[in-house]
């Protein structure tokens, strides 16, 4: 029997689950502008491991999103997530936070998915996956202009979710596309079965030298002469 343990802090979304071999038992999370995580975040991990009846060192691994992200955030949540290996000589196992983004959406056979996160003025740290959450375009940091994602356009519909995309919407000239506004920030909910695909592939981490993908550099995409 195997227990997870999930934390998502990459945005203002804090968020905490625990999976039972592959199953959600429980999330809670908070979202609130202010990046309010160090006052929440080990509270929740105390609520779930108190529902669950079981204590921190009974845990099989600990998952937490990678990034990319706030820096406010990815800290918070990698070091916490470390603690507890540390303290516990658990694995970590680390899920970047636009797949974790990706997987609440269920995809259409043809569409192109870009979950996106804002990163300030017209930047987005971006990612591009098929329909079935395939990588197309490894995470990059995108300057966003009229040219961004064009090559995809002929490959099927562009799908645009998380907090990023809504300034895509008025620059990006695309007949065929989607931009899911309800869908903003990624949950520890939606990491259960990355998380688990990764603990039973025993693809984990170094506790000691594992740091944040915080994603510094951004390139735009110029116009081909």
């Amino acid at each position: 029997m195997s227990y997870l343990l999930h934390l998502e802090t990459a945005t203002t979304n804090c968020s905490v689950a625990l999976s039972q071999n592959g199953n959600l038992l429980h999330c809670i999370e908070n979202n609130e502008a202010d990046f309010r995580h160090s006052d929440h975040l080990h509270l929740f991990i105390e609520q779930l491991l108190n529902k669950a009846q079981i204590e921190a060192k009974q845990l099989s691994a600990v998952a937490v999103s990678m990034g990319p992200g706030s820096y406010t955030g990815l800290r918070i949540g990698i070091s916490s997530a470390k603690g507890l290996c540390y303290a516990n000589d658990l694995p970590l196992i680390a899920v970047n936070s636009l797949e974790v983004l990706a997987a609440a959406y269920s995809a259409q056979d043809d569409d192109i998915l870009i979950p996106m996160f804002d990163a300030r003025r017209m930047e987005v740290y971006a990612l591009v996956l098929n329909a079935q959450k395939e990588v197309l375009q490894a995470t990059e940091a995108v300057i966003v202009t009229p040219d961004s994602f064009q090559e995809f356009q002929s490959q099927g519909r562009l799908v645009f979710f998380g907090n990023g995309a809504t300034k895509c919407k008025d620059v990006i000239p695309l007949t065929n596309s989607l931009f899911v506004e309800e869908l903003q920030f990624p949950s520890a909910r939606n990491m259960v079965a990355l998380a688990t695909a990764k603990f039973e592939a025993n693809s984990t981490e170094d506790v000691a030298y594992f740091e944040p993908f915080y994603l510094k550099d951004f390139y735009t995409n110029m116009p081909k002469r």
